[in-house]
């Protein structure tokens, strides 16, 4: 190690876009929408608790660009018919101690529980599988007048996002979502301009990039969260990812996250990872060190870090700008001031567990155990890392009633 912690180091995204440090807080499920899907004033407590932190970047929950197509209940939404009031809020509250905060803009496709919508839309009528069936619906196949649509919603929510004072924005491209959808063989089977050879699977990201640029203009930064691989056989692979990092360069990306996986093979959370890659802590840092190759791109790489050294290491490698984190940010909001006071320190997770399998998917306790952490903190109190998953169960139970029963992601 150097004596100067690179960790602390300014980052330069691009002219006049510059990061305090090096630490990006990663979009988490927050569910602390309004019943207007408006941000709440918990969710504006919960940024400058982050804010304060000590992070340089700070990526908010996906927030939905059509209120008729949510991923879970308590999505917020920035359209038309959004409170402006408490988007300037929520970004003013995130800026307070000198962080960025760029806006995740998403759509969920077909990833819509039944509960929530009994017709999602994805761009072809492909189920979910891996015994998802019963929780997610069919989806419609979009037509062309709908794809151009939610292409219009994504650069209005943008552009509305501007206007409410954010740095920025990030298309969701990873998870399976609907960016996601457009991107695999798997799930797009069409045989019109939207899909079947790559360029044509990757036309939806880039024409969403291009309304997007058109309405905020050549300076404000547009980032992408983009999957790796999807992990999943017949889906996005490595190979088509590197593929659309180069044409997403070329296009005039600012920023690119580095995920992977989807809600049936979730490795964006530490499913089917190499020990060898564990012990490194950055899940995709081999992918990264690729992508290196060809562009030049800012990347983050998000999922696996637990220790001051490790990020230290990663960014010495060249391979990241940045280091990606989310769920330990949710039960140490202070984590960056910690490792930048001490470089040697260390954070570590257990996962949550009531001991019964069936309770523990019953209440998605790998989300919602989180989600009860960010809830802490945007009612002002300090997190319980401690907190016992029984304890997780009941609140989710007494603060969704009938929902905590009904899968919300896939």
């Amino acid at each position: 190690m150097t004596d100067t912690n690179i960790l602390a180091t300014t980052f330069r995204i691009k002219d006049g876009i510059e990061v305090k440090n090096r630490f990006f807080k990663s979009a988490m499920s927050e569910q602390l929408g309004d019943k207007n899907h408006n941000p709440t004033k918990g969710l504006a407590r919960l940024y400058k608790t982050w804010s304060e932190g000590g992070t340089g970047l700070l990526v908010t929950g996906n927030v939905m660009v059509d209120r008729n197509a949510l991923g879970e209940p308590k999505n917020v939404v920035l359209d038309g018919e959004s409170d402006l009031t408490s988007f300037k809020r929520w970004a003013e509250a995130a800026k307070s101690a000198g962080a960025q905060v760029w806006m995740q803009l998403n759509h969920p496709g077909k990833q819509i529980p039944r509960f929530l919508n009994k017709s999602p839309v994805a761009p072809s009528a492909v189920p979910l599988e891996a015994g998802l069936e019963a929780i997610f619906n069919e989806p419609k196949a979009l037509t062309e007048d709908e794809i151009l649509a939610i292409i219009k919603r994504f650069a209005e929510s943008a552009k509305l996002a501007k206007e409410s004072g954010f740095d920025g924005v990030q298309i969701h491209g990873a998870h399976g979502y609907l960016v996601s959808q457009f991107l695999s063989q798997r799930h797009n089977k069409r045989t019109d301009r939207w899909g079947g050879t790559l360029e044509n699977r990757m036309l939806f990201v880039k024409e969403v990039y291009r309304a997007i640029r058109e309405n905020v203009g050549d300076t404000f930064p547009i980032g992408i969260k983009l999957n790796s691989a999807d992990y999943m056989k017949g889906g996005f692979t490595h190979e088509e990812s590197m593929q659309v990092v180069k044409a997403l360069e070329e296009e005039g990306i600012d920023l690119i996250e580095v995920s992977g996986g989807t809600y049936e093979s979730p490795s964006m959370v530490g499913h089917k990872i190499k020990e060898s890659t564990r012990k490194r802590e950055a899940y995709f840092l081999e992918y990264a060190e690729e992508i290196r190759r060809i562009v030049k791109t800012p990347l983050v790489v998000t999922g696996g870090f637990r220790s001051g050294e490790a990020m230290e290491a990663a960014l010495q490698s060249g391979a990241t700008d940045m280091i990606g984190l989310a769920r330990p940010l949710a039960v140490q909001p202070d984590l960056p001031n910690r490792i930048l006071e001490d470089r040697l320190y260390r954070i570590e997770i257990k996962s949550p567990t009531t001991g019964l399998k069936m309770v523990d998917k019953m209440t998605m306790l790998d989300i919602t155990w989180y989600e009860t952490q960010l809830a802490r903190m945007a009612k002002g109190k300090l997190t319980k890392p401690n907190q016992s998953a029984w304890t997780t169960v009941f609140q989710t139970l007494s603060g969704m009633g009938m929902h905590a029963f009904k899968q919300r992601r896939a």
